[in-house]
């Protein structure tokens, strides 16, 4: 599996990311908003965009589906209850799908609500799983719930299944947005000395070549991993 994130540079901070086959050369856009950079390093890569996934139905994760799927006659993918919000779905999602991409490539589906509810995060069948997480796990945070989430359903989703993924799990969100998160972590927690090391190690980097945290790190620095921890 080959995973490129792009970096949108927009107000909102965006990531989009290309997953490809290294076997086939098909890929599979997730929440492609700057839809020509997408198709820009797909075409440098020689590789094919075949299908699109979007996360959840907000607008900066959508907003290039249509720009992409005419450019490249690829199929959009998103949460079953999203139909209605998100325009040609052509796969509603469900937890524990499997999307394939090329031959060498699959990546199952979590079902993840809170931020909305419709929501799915991926997770990749690899020796070091990855999971593409868009507005639900931020880098040391969580994605809101004001528009169409439900917190309740935000912490049953983090204690239920992201907190019982591996350590090893490679955590790719839809945002950067690691240093104001670190900073909301020390306000909670003054004294977390990992937070604290994040913060001065990121502090000004290039999300256009971006630190990838893993859930073990997550467990050190992101509040809500830690909302029972006394340390």
């Amino acid at each position: 599996m080959i995973v490129k994130q792009i970096w949108t540079a927009n107000a909102y901070r965006n990531f989009n990311y290309l997953i490809a086959c290294a076997q086939t050369g098909e890929a599979l856009a997730i929440d492609p908003l700057d839809h020509a950079q997408c198709l820009r390093t797909a075409r440098d890569a020689g590789w094919t965009i075949r299908q699109i996934v979007n996360t959840h139905e907000h607008r900066d994760h959508t907003g290039g589906n249509d720009a992409l799927a005419r450019a490249t006659g690829a199929t959009i993918l998103a949460h079953a209850n999203a139909r209605g919000k998100i325009a040609d779905i052509a796969r509603g999602l469900k937890a524990g799908d499997v999307i394939k991409v090329g031959k060498t490539v699959e990546l199952e589906v979590l079902d993840t609500p809170g931020h909305t509810m419709a929501h799915v995060c991926l997770r990749s069948h690899t020796d070091t799983p990855a999971l593409f997480c868009g507005d639900t796990l931020f880098n040391a945070g969580a994605g809101n719930c004001h528009n169409g989430g439900h917190p309740e359903q935000l912490y049953k989703t983090f204690s239920e299944q992201l907190y019982r993924l591996p350590d090893s799990t490679l955590i790719y969100p839809g945002h950067d947005y690691i240093e104001n998160n670190l900073r909301f972590t020390l306000d909670r927690e003054p004294d977390n000395a990992s937070a604290a090391a994040m913060l001065q190690k990121l502090s000004g980097q290039d999300p256009a070549h971006a630190y990838v945290s893993t859930l073990q790190v997550e467990r050190d620095i992101n509040t809500f991993f830690r909302l029972r921890s006394r340390a």
